[in-house]
């Protein structure tokens, strides 16, 4: 299906705009919102910053992307949707990794207690550093650090 499609079946109005959204995004890794805008101009000339943010806030709502908002980074988008997987984040570059779910289902974790909530999600982000700033720092241990 094409984006074109993918919008309509998410009941949202086709639009250059939103079309060079989805093909930057998709184009891209995990990209914040100033890279996206850059990418929408690039595709289709001038777009302003605000309509960029209308029209991602409209892509998730219609489920066509994910956000990811990682403490302390800028936030970041992805066309990877409707699976249950997570997020590395390099400490040192910001650099973000998709990492499958080790359980596999959605939640992955289960809270201590749920307060009345009905879980459906949970939003895992590893800390680390990526191998490039791993070999710059010279730290050469490899895989999870274990206490």
């Amino acid at each position: 299906m094409d984006d074109a499609e993918r919008l309509r079946e998410a009941g949202l109005r086709v639009t250059a705009a939103r079309l060079a959204i989805l093909q930057t995004v998709s184009g891209g890794d995990h990209l914040d919102v100033e890279a996206i805008h850059r990418g929408v101009c690039e595709r289709v000339g001038q777009v302003s910053l605000q309509a960029v943010y209308d029209s991602l806030n409209a892509l998730q709502r219609g489920a066509l992307l994910r956000r990811i908002e990682p403490a302390g980074s800028p936030t970041r988008y992805e066309t990877r949707v409707g699976d249950n997987h997570h997020h590395l984040v390099c400490r040192r570059c910001g650099r973000v990794t998709d990492v499958d779910c080790a359980v596999g289902h959605a939640p992955c974790l289960e809270p201590a207690s749920d307060a009345g909530y009905l879980v459906d999600e949970a939003d895992v982000i590893y800390w680390g550093l990526c191998p490039p700033c791993r070999a710059e720092t010279g730290s050469a241990r490899s895989g999870s650090a274990r206490a």
